[in-house]
């Protein structure tokens, strides 16, 4: 028997005599072969949101996806989306060495670091990957660095959208970006300084719902794009950065991209004279192909609440705690069957904060269940951490009902790689 579990506003999972299935393989097998926690990505649905999203906008004119590897940077994932033809938003150094150890081409990678030291800048322009300044202390820096090189300026729009405070990026006052009252005479002072001046960029926030942001952000660089063009600088590209939401609830609806795309690239080709425009998602992309699997320990009574504690806490995944973020949480050996109360989903981290979900009917749990954390490819494996000494976990990739694995699970002793104990406390 086949059915679905949760709305059609968030992704669906097939289920088999009780059991999920992800990417055609049960996750109760996938969790006792490989081990609890572990993050299972789906290839399929991995390379069907990368389609759906640059199919959206090419459509309409010349458009690349920039993927936003903060997101999810493990080698597979990347170098599935390097054979999608993706390129790459990178924010670090590190995220560019593994991008291009994935395969990709310096070509294909745009770097937009904030607070960039002089080592890094060098480290970037020595391979040849195009910078988008931060600042003008930036710009000021990387002319001494690599006269002449390629770069776009972030800029600040003064439009801020994003699910919650902290990855609100836009707003007048953000740390990222030149201000708007600056823009102009960084770009005039970029063309004196001899720069190969490509484009402009902003980014509003992470996790925007709502098309209407996005639309005034695109106002103000089309605005500013043709006061640039009054300095005789003819840019190649609006770059409007990534923050295109995802539904984590079962009601939630989706954001409707493809109005996004008209509406953006509709005031782009007919105010400007741009032929390209670069967006840059990251959860879009990967957020709804992964499923954090993590086995119940114990099921607790406290009175006034009942809980399911897990293998998993946020060390694993640190959403919920960090942002308070909802994710979907379902029993996968229990699939579909009634909710019979109300728990809250709790991991072994020695914190009272340390949940991944709270107040959610479920069906019995009991000792050794599966539970399915929804949504966590996005800012799952790459937010975790060795909290408490707890190893980072396993990653596994399931296509066509085959599971691969595609990250080792750490051991305790390979935490202790880069730790030294001076000679003189040994005696």
């Amino acid at each position: 028997m086949t059915n679905t579990s949760v709305s059609e506003m968030m992704r669906e999972f097939e289920s088999r005599d009780g059991q999920m299935v992800i990417g055609g393989k049960s996750a109760v097998e996938i969790a006792d072969e490989f081990g609890t926690p572990v993050y299972v990505t789906d290839e399929k649905r991995l390379r069907e949101n990368y389609r759906n999203i640059h199919d959206a906008f090419s459509r309409h004119m010349d458009a690349k996806v920039h993927y936003a590897c903060k997101a999810n940077t493990n080698l597979a994932i990347l170098r599935i989306l390097e054979q999608e033809g993706s390129g790459i938003d990178a924010v670090s150094i590190g995220e560019v060495r593994t991008c291009l150890k994935a395969g990709f081409s310096p070509d294909r990678i745009m770097y937009t670091g904030v607070n960039v030291s002089d080592a890094e800048l060098k480290e970037v322009s020595d391979l040849g990957v195009m910078i988008n300044l931060d600042s003008v202390s930036e710009m000021e820096r990387l002319a001494a660095i690599a006269p002449g090189y390629p770069v776009s300026f972030r800029i600040t729009p003064g439009v801020g959208s994003g699910h919650g405070a902290k990855v609100i990026t836009g707003t007048k006052g953000a740390k990222f970006g030149i201000p708007l009252d600056e823009v102009i005479g960084t770009y005039a002072r970029a063309k004196d300084l001899g720069f190969d001046i490509k484009g402009i960029h902003a980014h509003i926030g992470s996790g925007g719902q709502s098309v209407e942001p996005f639309m005034d952000m695109m106002e103000v660089l089309v605005d500013l794009v043709n006061q640039i063009s009054e300095l005789g600088i003819n840019l190649d590209f609006i770059d409007m950065g990534g923050g295109i939401g995802v539904p984590y609830r079962p009601q939630e609806e989706e954001m409707d991209v493809g109005e996004l795309a008209v509406n953006l690239t509709d005031m782009v080709t007919e105010e400007t004279d741009i032929k390209t425009l670069i967006l840059e998602p990251g959860r879009y992309i990967v957020c709804d192909t992964t499923v954090l699997l993590t086995r119940v320990n114990d099921v607790k009574d406290a009175g006034t609440k009942r809980y399911v504690g897990c293998d998993a806490g946020f060390n694993t995944l640190i959403r919920p705690a960090m942002y308070d973020s909802y994710h979907y949480v379902a029993i996968a050996n229990k699939f579909g069957k009634a909710c019979t109360g109300k728990y809250d989903v709790v991991g072994p981290i020695c914190e009272s904060g340390d949940y991944l979900a709270h107040d959610r009917v479920l069906p019995d749990p009991e000792e050794g269940d599966i539970v399915a954390v929804y949504n966590a490819g996005a800012y799952g494996f790459s937010m975790s951490s060795n909290y408490n000494s707890r190893p980072l976990c396993r990653e596994v990739l399931v296509n066509d009902g085959k599971a691969e694995l595609i990250r080792e699970a750490e051991s305790v002793e390979e935490q202790w790689r880069h730790q030294i104990i001076p000679e003189r406390l040994r005696r």
